[in-house]
């Protein structure tokens, strides 16, 4: 006999899971229990929102679920920021939430939510377990949901009395996913269509990916002379200084790799859904019907022809895809490959930062020096705002699983992200770029960060305003600003006050000297960039904005 709350960590043990992120709670007093005599690693976090945003990291990162437990009520619709995420982002992830108990139910009880209708939008899969012996059921089905397809986070409702409860129950099996793989007769249809093609382009995404499929999509791209775009943040898919890496498909995409998308023949579109933010606003492929032909390979039945037509539609994850695919021969001397170099050097100009900006402190040379010192396996977090186009347009990737970043374009995710990435990989240098807004939306996990000793480099680019939303205001409702002014606190000061070393860059010169001891103090630091406003974007100034609207 044992309760549920020992079944729920005994199920999560033979799950695979080797750490867990938190906020306790009286609801789920059980399983904590049953965690201390676990192996299961417990991160206490700050708010339920930032520990969401580790476990969806760690599923980001890992391919595996991430794990996360909250109390109920607002505990649940904290960490309902995270399973947004997760659900845009196609990552895995199980949130488990305390629950009334069963007799209080329906009754509005003390922080009572309806889980099943909160997060019915947002999340794969939403359940609620009754019944204690079911327990092990429900969690191996939780594990295969999230992983399998198109991953996503699943929600798991516990009743307090559930946890509770003395039951006898059969022993928790592992997981299986799903696993999709093409056919020959698609293979060979593939393959006709490259051949007969002009102008291909492939652009990856999603999610499902790994080491060896990384390297297995280098292998066909060489293969065939393609020219490879990565999908808005999933740019950790491919070698950006491999010469057949043509851009990133994102926001703000070089115009020179828009033409070529539109003007190309066929899309090869591996893993992604090539949503409103990567097909900019439906432009790039004309929804519902492309003028491309558009070969489209997803792990998820559903989302082939949901929003294109496709030419060729492979149901396969990108993982299987490209093993198989990688056992074909390209052509000796495709006719497309001379544009395959032409875009990889409109790639390398694209991304190469200014050198010179309004006020004391240039982005442009920071983030030369910063391609110069990281190393190629370092881990780069963000969440959302304009100082993420100095990430996303001038940091050139190397290595699978070196990027975390909402596609969602949710704030405050880079600060607790970076917390999950260092707590999986101490060994690697791990850097949170955030907006001064950005950062003060889930900044207390930095004391996450100090408290387990997990020596990260935040990087605070403050420009004291709401950037994103003033550009667009500017452009908008010119001289009708409002809402977007910030006072801010001294970033620096606020991470020795947390036990983290701090510090400030008021001048281009600083960043290097103030980086390099950060990163030696061996403590979780935050370097604040203070940034002029004007520098809103790396190629227009907010007067310029201004004057233009």
């Amino acid at each position: 006999m044992k309760t549920g709350g020992q079944l729920i960590v005994d199920a999560l043990e033979a799950n695979g899971t080797d750490r867990i992120y938190c906020v306790p709670g009286e609801s789920y007093l059980a399983v904590l229990d049953a965690l201390h005599d676990s192996a299961i690693r417990t991160i206490v976090c700050r708010q339920e929102g930032g520990a969401a945003m580790m476990a969806d990291c760690h599923g980001r990162l890992t391919g595996k679920p991430g794990i996360c437990f909250v109390t109920r009520g607002p505990g649940a619709t904290n960490a309902s920021a995270g399973i947004h995420i997760a659900m845009q982002d196609s990552v895995p992830l199980i949130l488990f939430i305390g629950q009334v108990a069963s007799h209080a139910k329906e009754r509005e009880a003390f922080q009572e939510v309806d889980y099943k209708r909160f997060f019915g939008d947002i999340a794969k899969w939403v359940v609620e377990i009754d019944d204690a012996s079911r327990i092990p059921e429900f969690v191996t089905r939780a594990f295969a949901v999230a992983t399998s397809g198109r991953p996503g986070p699943v929600v798991i409702s516990l009743p307090e009395d559930m946890l509770t409860s003395l039951v006898e129950a059969p022993e928790a099996l592992h997981y299986t996913r799903v696993e999709t793989s093409p056919s020959e007769a698609e293979l060979d249809r593939l393959d006709a269509l490259l051949n007969a093609a002009k102008r291909p382009i492939a652009i990856l995404g999603g999610t499902r990916w790994d080491f060896v499929a990384v390297q297995e999509i280098t292998r066909i791209a060489e293969a065939w002379s393609l020219p490879v775009g990565c999908s808005f943040r999933r740019q950790m898919l491919f070698d950006h200084l491999h010469p057949n890496y043509a851009g990133d498909v994102g926001i703000g995409i070089n115009p020179k790799l828009a033409t070529a998308i539109k003007q190309a023949d066929l899309v090869l579109l591996i893993g992604g859904r090539m949503g409103e933010m990567p097909s900019s606003d439906y432009t790039l492929l004309k929804s519902p019907y492309p003028d491309q032909a558009l070969v489209h390979v997803h792990a998820d039945a559903g989302e082939l022809g949901r929003v294109y037509r496709p030419t060729l539609a492979i149901n396969a994850s990108p993982s299987a895809f490209v093993r198989f695919f990688a056992r074909r021969k390209g052509p000796a001397s495709p006719s497309w490959a001379s544009e395959t170099g032409r875009l990889h050097a409109a790639y390398l100009d694209w991304s190469t930062p200014p050198e010179s900006g309004p006020g004391s402190v240039q982005m442009g040379p920071i983030m030369n020096y910063l391609e110069k010192m990281l190393p190629d396996d370092a881990i780069l977090t963000n969440g959302a705002g304009n100082y993420a186009t100095w990430v996303h347009r001038f940091h050139r990737f190397r290595r699978f699983a070196t990027q975390a970043a909402p596609t969602s374009g949710s704030m405050g995710y880079g600060t607790p992200a970076a917390v999950a990435a260092k707590e999986l990989f101490p060994d690697r240098t791990v850097v949170a770029f955030a907006g001064d807004g950005c950062f003060l939306m889930n900044g207390q996990e930095f004391a996450t960060a100090v408290q387990y000793d997990l020596p990260i480099v935040v990087v605070v680019v403050n420009n004291g305003i709401y950037g994103t939303i003033r550009m667009h205001q500017e452009r908008e409702y010119p001289g009708r600003v409002v809402a977007t002014d910030l006072r801010n606190p001294d970033f620096a000061a606020l991470a020795r006050a947390y036990g983290g070393h701090g510090e400030t860059v008021e001048k281009t010169t600083d960043f290097a000297p103030a980086f390099e001891r950060a990163l030696a103090s061996g403590k979780p630091a935050i370097v604040e960039i203070r940034l002029d406003p004007e520098a809103i974007t790396p190629t227009r100034t907010m007067t310029q904005i201004r004057d233009k609207a």
